[in-house]
């Protein structure tokens, strides 16, 4: 078939990968560049933590986070990232006196979902023998089973991917009007497909009246001093941080964002994501000082060494969310539309894309 995918962000290229993997020849539309440098997809961290969300999520998100995990390593494989999935367990603590609301957070776990009850509660020194920089907090839960995406190598090597395929055709820079069952509409001008797959995200609001933006800002942040391998959290009342190790910075990225500096890495150091906030907004520019501040004292009480750390980028983005915060399909004959990840773009992404392939083109 000749399928157009409108939106080039995390939907649109998972869904590339699975259509081509079916044989069809693909159009992408996007607004943007090609490179995906402005897409809520390059701005996430890419946590897969599907226990570590059903505090304030549905079990749905559960159930579809466990599916996708599974689904990610192919789909990288696919995108010709091998480094960039770490399946090495989650670490969520909080300061002392907020021990009390770490405990209400596991325990609401526990009562959503039976896989929940093998949560591990480590003591400082079983701490300190997994992640030893982490061991002078006196406790931690260890969610063994969740890990990361490195969002930022996915979205450059898709790139390239996507730009060596004789079967995809890009056209960026380009503003889609409206979209129908087979249709896209550019400057008036109607083109025909076989398909339309509809991923704008916040694009689709002529579609979507109950489509909203929520604002999210992470902090890059480089350190020679500071050596933790897993995701970890920080739960406050105000706020739960995470720092996502990210090991290869722009290793192997050869997109002209990346040869600005803008995201290349100091020799020997590491890098981290810190994030994130969770704004009701569609404001997406630069980063707020109250963020920066919040963010940046947390960290440092995670670990002291992040007090002499580098901040060498920040991000800002809007995830697109319906009011109860749960994805959307809509399947019709020659359309379908995916929109509402809302922050769990990476978590969802696989599943959800497969679950909208599998119940609409796939079942002609």
């Amino acid at each position: 078939m000749n399928i157009a995918i409108v939106g080039a962000g995390l939907v649109g290229r998972v869904l590339a990968l699975n259509l081509l993997k079916d044989g069809h020849t693909l159009t992408l539309f996007e607004k943007d560049t090609r490179e995906g440098v402005h897409s809520a997809g390059f701005t996430a961290a890419g946590m897969l933590a599907p226990f570590a969300e059903l505090e304030t999520a549905e079990s749905v998100i559960f159930d579809l986070g466990k599916r996708s995990m599974e689904l990610w390593k192919p789909l990288l494989r696919d995108a010709g990232v091998y480094d960039g999935l770490q399946r090495e367990g989650t670490i969520i603590t909080a300061h002392p006196q907020d021990m009390p609301e770490l405990e209400h957070f596991i325990t609401s776990l526990r009562n959503k979902v039976d896989e929940a009850k093998d949560i591990e509660l480590l003591n400082s020194r079983e701490l300190s023998m997994i992640e030893p920089e982490l061991g002078h907090h006196t406790q931690a839960f260890y969610l063994k089973d969740e890990g990361q995406v490195d969002s930022q190598r996915f979205i450059a090597f898709s790139t390239n991917y996507l730009d060596s395929m004789a079967k995809v055709t890009w056209r960026e820079h380009t503003l889609v009007d409206k979209i129908e069952s087979g249709k896209v509409f550019v400057d008036g001008k109607e083109e025909s497909f076989d398909w339309v797959f509809d991923a704008r995200g916040l694009g689709a609001k002529e579609y979507f009246s109950d489509l909203r933006g929520v604002r999210g800002e992470v902090i890059w942040l480089e350190s020679n001093d500071i050596h933790i391998t897993r995701p970890t959290r920080l739960l406050h009342p105000r706020y739960k941080i995470y720092i996502v190790p990210r090991e290869n910075g722009c290793e192997g990225i050869e997109l002209e964002y990346c040869k600005d500096c803008k995201i290349a890495q100091t020799t020997g150091s590491k890098r981290y994501i810190i994030g994130a906030s969770e704004i009701e907004s569609e404001d997406s520019s630069d980063i707020s000082v109250r963020s920066m501040l919040e963010l940046l004292s947390a960290v440092f009480t995670v670990h002291p060494n992040f007090g002499e750390a580098r901040v060498v980028n920040t991000e800002t983005n809007c995830r697109p969310a319906f009011r109860d915060n749960l994805p959307r399909i809509e399947n019709s004959k020659g359309l379908t539309r995916i929109n509402g990840l809302y922050r769990h773009g990476y978590l969802l992404a696989p599943a959800i894309v497969e679950k909208a392939l599998n119940e609409g083109i796939r079942k002609i």
